[in-house]
């Protein structure tokens, strides 16, 4: 088992985990047309299109598309694993940022077993499983792994982003992971959370991390750290993502700071405890091509 500091280490240089990234579209309307095709014609989102499409010997040096299920364990925060171990049959997890899906292998393999556990027996058997990727990161071992399974219990989807899928075509879960995925990379933070939120049941969890970030506890330094996210209130005041989570109406967070690691991260667990969510808007101030990308957004 890795320690999380020299895990991190690993993962603060691939950041780009598993390109669930941009996963959020415009609204059809002539006005979110015009601004798509402006965002189009933004060359840091070119650049941001050429590192989630690239393949072979182009995949930037650090860009994580295989990330086992021990790893979601070594980075998500504490609670995480007995979420998934509690799953029964008839429920659903959706796995954002999947890349080549090797995390729900593991879950599905005989005899797994979690780092953090002597043994490890899902329930009265293993949820159905969504991955969602950008691009199809699925190898012959997946091919190979699935044939077994039964069509309703694993669904590998791409080519989307996630607001593109609707309600109906995905459906609600119980349990939402992203590792280094769509959290880490959209443009659009305040609406990516609308959608998870929205496709969450009530009393489901969302579990995911932010590196390079103010902590909630404070004990980042501001003379060391290179933020790679940003919130700000309309006087330009700083605001931590934590607390922007904090304000969203009908969800209870949970925060977990890492001063220790190699950049401030928080590992982030956000509980749907009503339908009636509300998540303050955000606008998008800056963005730059990264893996992951630098961003600056403006509470509304």
């Amino acid at each position: 088992m890795f320690a999380h500091r020299a895990f991190t280490k690993i993962t603060v240089n691939a950041r780009a985990c598993l390109a669930s990234l941009w996963l959020l579209t415009l609204p059809v309307t002539d006005a979110s047309a015009q601004g798509q095709a402006q965002r189009g014609n933004d060359p840091e989102v070119v650049k941001q299109q050429k590192i989630y499409r690239s393949q072979g010997e182009d995949v930037p040096r650090g860009y994580v598309v295989m990330r086992g299920l021990s790893h979601y364990a070594e980075l998500l925060p504490a609670g995480f694993e007995q979420a998934l171990k509690k799953l029964g049959p008839d429920d659903r997890w959706l796995d954002i940022g999947a890349g080549s899906g090797q995390a729900v292998l593991d879950y599905y393999a005989p005899g797994y077993v979690p780092p953090r556990h002597n043994s490890w027996t899902p329930g009265s058997g293993r949820a159905r499983v969504v991955a969602v990727s950008i691009e199809d990161r699925r190898s012959k071992v997946w091919e190979q792994e699935t044939e077994r399974l039964t069509a309703d219990r694993v669904r590998y989807l791409f080519g989307k982003r996630l607001r593109e899928y609707a309600k109906e075509e995905l459906g609600t879960f119980q349990l939402i992971t992203d590792v280094y995925g769509g959290f880490s990379y959209t443009d659009e933070l305040s609406k990516f959370m609308e959608k998870v939120l929205g496709l969450l049941a009530v009393d489901g969890s969302f579990y995911t991390l932010l590196q390079s970030v103010k902590l909630e506890d404070a004990r980042d330094d501001p003379s060391t750290t290179y933020y790679l996210t940003e919130l700000v209130d309309p006087a330009g005041r700083d605001v931590k993502v934590c607390s922007w989570l904090k304000s969203i109406a009908c969800v209870e967070v949970s925060c977990e700071s890492h001063s220790d690691w190699d950049t401030p991260t928080e590992l982030i667990r956000v509980r749907k405890v009503c339908d009636a969510v509300s998540v303050p808007a955000l606008s998008r101030l800056n963005y730059e091509a990264g893996t992951p990308p630098l961003r600056r957004f403006e509470l509304q």
